[in-house]
Order: structure tokens, then sequence, then C-alpha cells
């Protein structure tokens, strides 16, 4: 039989058709590989507590959409039980690891206080009107801006709290903490840039940080033994507050009351513990203070405190003047970027810490790829031997290896162009072929043992209900696994047999049975 001839068949036909389609594909647009075989950074985090499955799949969702909105490639976010999640970057550079740890470790809750009240916070913000304003260059200063809308009942509230507070700072938080203490080395609270007495910086400080109950105390030490005693008498005045945010280099014995005592310390640098401030009509205000969350504080104006309703708003900054222009829009683009994307992302439904990034470098990544690929090649010719020694008939050679070739390219195409391969993936992959050799098995034991029955078609389509059986089978048993997050590491393993299983009974399956029929005259 010419080889013509086997091209005519539907069957044959329709698996060279997706081959060639999927080959056309992956050369457009490239296949995603996972950081086992092209290196990567893979993030851990660990959440403040256990959580259900609806909370995970939220944690999950509002996770990817930052990163997403950011700007970041291929970045994938997984569940590991009820208390992990992993982030995984197919990236080992620096800016993109430490731009990742800023926008998961943010909590997300936006808020903007007016004269010790919140008049605005991120549940008002409606979701998709979210926007980054290119970079503003004003003389030497560069300014950002990400814009919102409100809805008409968060407008509404927030027009209600500013009314008759022109030319007051709103304040605007960014993950403002709570239950928190901040101490910071008195010799923070002054600088030439300012101008500010110790006792004036403090007081702008306090009145950044009142909103009511909710208020933060701000304690100024040194390394005298009466402010050590003085700065321990105020925390006990604060006992409900057990988290500290602290200045580094504070006094060790004050560092090592606060540990005593069981307070969860946060040791901030001296460039994220000293605000910057600004000017009112009404003296100086904090402008902004990275240590506390607080993004900007423009000033009202009388336009906008008169309690008329606007829907439409904006928080907005400038880059530190200390940077060189280029540095100042590069600063201003990225703070734009990130700002947006983690409202964007919205609050995180629990707290999170982040863990150290595992990096896989890609040459170790090349190797595991270069193993995985000899274990498949491995697999496939043992399988195609033991056919052939079984049958004793050389022709089998060929089909097999064609149609579990086929078979695996395809899976590879499909999962690598809408997904990532991974390990287990390339694990599942490596195992249909085996799940193959069962069907392979059973159509030609049938053509070849009952050549010549007239009810041919009929012994094919026997053959074909026990493979089509078989595949809806582990499918079944698949489909746990595919939907799960506890069990987020072998997702890629279920996900390839599945798709392998599939798409053998659909296209490999017949293609395989059309040229060995076609062969034997059948």
């Amino acid at each position: 039989m010419s080889l013509l001839e086997y091209f005519k068949d539907r069957r044959i036909l329709t698996a060279i058709i997706i081959v060639i389609a999927l080959a056309a594909l992956d050369l457009h647009s490239g296949v995603h590989l996972g950081i086992e075989f092209v290196g990567g950074t893979q993030i851990p985090i660990t959440l403040e507590h256990s959580v259900n499955l609806t909370t995970m799949s939220a944690l999950i969702s509002d996770l990817q959409q930052r990163v997403s909105t950011f700007g970041l490639k291929q970045v994938t976010v997984e569940g590991v039980g009820d208390s992990h999640v992993y982030v995984i970057i197919p990236t080992v550079a620096g800016s993109d690891i430490n731009q990742t740890l800023a926008i998961i470790q943010s909590q997300g809750n936006y808020e903007g206080v007016v004269n010790g009240k919140e008049a605005i916070n991120g549940s008002g913000i409606i979701p998709g009107s979210i926007g980054a304003i290119p970079p503003q260059i004003m003389n030497n200063s560069v300014e950002w801006a990400v814009t919102f809308y409100l809805t008409q009942s968060a407008a509404a509230r927030f027009a209600d709290v500013v009314l008759g507070q022109g030319n007051q700072p709103l304040y605007m938080f960014l993950d403002r903490p709570s239950s928190t203490v901040i101490v910071i080395n008195s010799t923070l609270l002054a600088n030439a840039s300012s101008g500010l007495s110790q006792g004036q910086a403090l007081a702008a400080m306090q009145k950044a940080l009142s909103l009511g109950d909710a208020s933060i105390p701000v304690i100024a030490v040194s390394g005298t033994n009466s402010s050590i005693s003085n700065a321990e008498n105020m925390l006990k005045s604060h006992a409900s507050y057990k988290k500290v945010i602290a200045s580094r280099g504070i006094s060790s014995v004050l560092l090592a009351y606060m540990q005593g005592q069981n307070y969860s310390v946060k040791l901030e640098s001296n460039a994220n513990m000293t605000p910057v401030y600004g000017k009112t009509y009404n003296g100086s205000i904090v402008d902004t203070w990275p240590a506390v969350g607080l993004l900007s504080s423009p000033i009202l104006s009388p336009g906008v405190t008169n309690g008329n309703v606007s829907q439409s708003y904006q928080i907005s900054g400038a880059a530190p003047q200390t940077l060189a222009q280029a540095d100042k829009i590069t600063y201003a683009q990225s703070q734009g970027k990130e700002i947006s994307s983690i409202l964007s992302g919205g609050a995180l439904p629990v707290s999170i810490i982040a863990g150290t990034p595992t990096t896989i470098p890609a040459t170790l990544g090349g190797h595991f790829l270069y193993i995985s690929a000899i274990i498949g090649l491995g697999a496939v010719l043992a399988i195609s031997a033991l056919m052939t020694i079984r049958y004793r008939r050389a022709f089998l050679v060929v089909p097999i290896l064609l149609t579990t070739f086929m078979e695996l390219f395809i899976i590879f195409s499909i999962i690598g162009l809408v997904g990532t391969i991974d390990l287990a993936a390339v694990a599942g992959m490596i195992a249909v072929v085996g799940t193959g050799v069962d069907a392979q098995i059973i159509i030609t034991d049938e053509i070849i043992t009952k050549k010549g029955e007239a009810m041919m078609k009929t012994v094919l389509e026997n053959a074909f209900y026990i493979i089509w059986t078989d595949a809806l089978l582990l499918v079944i048993a698949m489909l746990p696994l595919f939907f799960s997050t506890s069990l987020v590491e072998v997702i890629g393993f279920s996900e390839s047999t599945i798709i392998g299983a599939l798409l053998g009974v659909i296209i490999t399956r017949p293609a395989y049975s059309a040229i060995v029929s076609r062969h034997y005259g059948v």
C-alpha cells in the first residue's frame, strides 16, 4: 500500500492537521515552561491562619490580579493546603523579585483620613476604575497619580466627612498599621530639610496617625536611661497594643524589653521611619511616611468640602527630590503601577507573611529538561520494543512510535500554550505513554487476531468501547486532583493525564487503528 493511501483516511489526516496547527502555534507564541526547566523564583507565603476553600480561592484571585495589573508576565499563584500559597515567577532578576514581594506583601487596605476621621476606604472603590496616570513633570518635580471612582454611597460619605474641612490634609494610607505603637529614634524627629523642632515634628506625626480609638501612638526615645524608662512606661499604658514598628538602631535595652514582653517588633530603616513634611496654612504636616503606609497628604480645596458629591478621585505623590531626574521618572512610574495593582487586587481576605524566595538558575533548569526528555524517550522506546516482541511484527514499531510521539506532542503543546509545563506535567505525560499501551494492545489484538471476520467494524467498536470506558474512568479519578488547592504540586500531573486520555481516544487512538487496519487490509 502506498503512503498516499494512508493520508486518504480521515482519522489519520485529522491527527496530522492538528499536529501541524499546534506546531505553528508553538513557533508563533512559544510554550511556557515552569521554573524547574527555565529557572525562576518561588516565593512561599504563610497565611496568618488556616482558611476554607472559598477564602483561599479569593486570596489567590486577589494576588493574581495584583501581579497581572502590575504587568509581571507568567506569574502563577498556587494554594498549598489551607495555610500556604506559592507565588512563582519565571525570572531570577532581583528587581522583578523585589517588586513582586512588595506587591504581594501589601495587605491592600486603603484609607483616607481627615481630622481624625475615616473619609474613604478601599471597599468604596469601584472595581475596574483604577488606573495609573503617566508621570507628570513640573519644574524639578516628578509626580505620580492613581485615579479611581467611588460608589455613590462611598462618595456621599466622603462628602459628609470632609464638609467644612477646607485646607486640611487628607492623609491617604495603604495598609495603615493597627494596634501598633511607633517607637522612633529621637534623632530622626528633626532634620535640616524639615526645619522643625523635635516637638513640632512629633506633633505632626501624632496628627497624621490620629483616627479616634484607632490612633497610633508615637514614642520618641534616645539612648538615655530616663528616655528608655519613659518609653517602657508609655508601652505599658498601651498594653492592648502588642505590635511595634521601631527604628533600626534603637536602644538594645529597650529592644530586649519589648521582645521580653512578647511584642511583635518590626524594625524599619531610618529612610522609612523618617517622614517627609509639607506646609499648609495651618503649619507643617507629614506628607509621606513609608513606615506607616502614608502615601500622600493632599490638601483639601474648599471646592470639595462644601457638601457636593463627586465620584472621581485620585491618589498622588511625588518622587523624592534627592533622585536624579531619570530616576524620578522611573520611581513615579513604578509607584503608580504598584499602587494601582494593589488597589485593583483589593484588600486581602487574610494577613500573609512572605518567606524567603527560592531561586533555580536557568542552567540547572535546562539540565532538568534534558533529563526529563531522556526519560520520556526511554519510556516510548521501551514500550515500542515490548509491543514489537509481543506481536512479532516489525511494522508495528512505526505506528506505535508515530502515534505515541504525536500524543506527547499534542499534550505538550496544549499545556505549554495555555498553561505551564512543570515537572508534574511531564510525569503525567510519561504516565500517559503507559496508559496508551493498553489502548494499542486492545486495538492490535482486535485487528490482528480477528482479521477476516465479517463484523470487523463491530469488533473495533467493542474495542473503542473499552478504550473510552478506561479513559473516562481515568478522567474521573484525576478530577479531584485537578481541582485541588491542597495538592497543588500534582495538579500538573492530573492536567496532562486528563488531556492525554481525552485526546488519545479522540485523535491518536483512531489514527493508530486506521494505520494498522489499512496495513493489514481489514
